[in-house]
């Protein structure tokens, strides 16, 4: 039996096992198992091909990726948003390499990806599934761009990329495991659970863990014991994009709207509603403008820095240089994240929209 009958053998006896509580431990060991498969198909895909994807140099802001079928519109909204010119077509797969555009939008510019359309099967490589996927893991967030007519595409998309380990719109598991060399599995926990520790002990011994300590700060599902135990999942941001309304009528448009009421609604080739996605976008990363502040001088008002929000003054000192971590001294704030103004701050300080900051360093 190969990997993928495998893969399929162990999804057929999850559907036809019902659930109940002399089930649970059951099913939860073949979660586990389906999941380190599937893990390990992306493996092998990957040493096969020797590892290449798609490069591609992140710059701007933000990154956000586009995902979608093929021929769903994601070409004309990378030229409409960014003047790009990448190819359009009426047929599948126009887009065969990842197309690069920059957005500039109240003061910040941020890079749009069009990539490969995904189909059925992208998460073990199908339709150059493994090199799309790879783009998409790097992104700050992901654009899923669906056709109005044809909407089922989205649990598709959807599946493709948890699949591929890629969590959209949700936060890493609060648990830590600390492998150790004896007394089995202990688990601790800081709220009710759900699960038991014979589940949280089979879903470790599928990844060969067998002795450690588990401490778990909210109640998970067992899925979501499996992404803390593998480690590798990435946590994205999401933004659902309904493409061609102006071909629909009133009666699909509702549909769309009852189905996914945080969608934005759009038509790329007859610019409609297209700033509003714009303001969506920038909205959801909750982009600020920090002003730098030179020792002895009057701060910059003129050129902000543009931060994603909740960064901290150790985020501004990378982005300055790798350098000014290492160096760091102290940073002194003015503004409404500071208590005072100048005050003097360190590494983990939160700061906030329109902060002024002046960074000391050793020299």
């Amino acid at each position: 039996m190969t990997i993928v009958e495998d893969i399929q053998s162990v999804e057929d006896e999850i559907k036809k096992t019902p659930y109940n509580k002399a089930t649970s431990h059951h099913i939860g060991k073949l979660k586990a198992k389906l999941a380190r498969l599937k893990d390990e198909v992306q493996k092998r895909a990957q040493s096969k091909s020797g590892g290449e994807g798609y490069a591609v140099k992140k710059s701007g802001d933000a990154t956000i990726v586009m995902v979608g079928f093929p021929s769903v519109g994601k070409s004309t909204l990378l030229n409409t948003l960014t003047g790009t010119k990448s190819e359009v077509a009426a047929y599948d797969f126009t887009t065969l390499d990842v197309v690069p555009g920059t957005l500039e939008y109240r003061g910040t510019r941020m890079q749009f990806l069009d990539v490969p359309g995904l189909v059925r099967g992208a998460a073990i490589g199908r339709g150059r599934g493994r090199e799309v996927i790879s783009v998409v893991r790097n992104a700050d967030m992901i654009l899923i761009l669906l056709d109005v007519f044809q909407l089922q595409q989205y649990d598709v998309l959807v599946k493709e990329l948890y699949d591929a380990g890629i969590r959209i719109n949700s936060a890493p598991p609060r648990v830590v495991i600390r492998k150790s060399d004896k007394d089995g599995i202990i688990v601790n926990s800081t709220v009710a659970l759900n699960l038991d520790r014979k589940t949280v002990q089979l879903v470790l011994s599928e990844y060969k863990i067998h002795n450690a300590n588990v401490l778990i700060r909210e109640n998970i599902t067992v899925d979501e014991l499996i992404d803390a135990v593998t480690g590798n999942r990435r946590y994205i941001r999401a933004v659902t994009v309904i493409n061609k309304i102006d071909l629909a009528d009133e009666r699909t448009l509702a549909g769309c709207r009852e189905r996914f009421s945080d969608a934005v609604m759009i038509s790329a080739d007859a610019d409609i509603n297209l700033d509003r996605l714009k303001e969506k976008i920038y909205a959801e990363f909750g982009f600020i403008r920090i002003y730098m502040k030179p020792q002895g001088q009057p701060p910059d008002m003129g050129e902000p820095m543009i931060m994603k929000g909740n960064s901290t003054v150790a985020d501004v000192c990378s982005a300055i240089h790798r350098d000014f971590v290492r160096k760091f001294r102290y940073a002194q704030v003015w503004g409404e994240s500071a208590k005072h103004a100048g005050q003097h701050v360190g590494l983990s300080h939160a700061l906030v929209d329109e902060d002024v900051v002046t960074v000391v360093v050793r020299k």
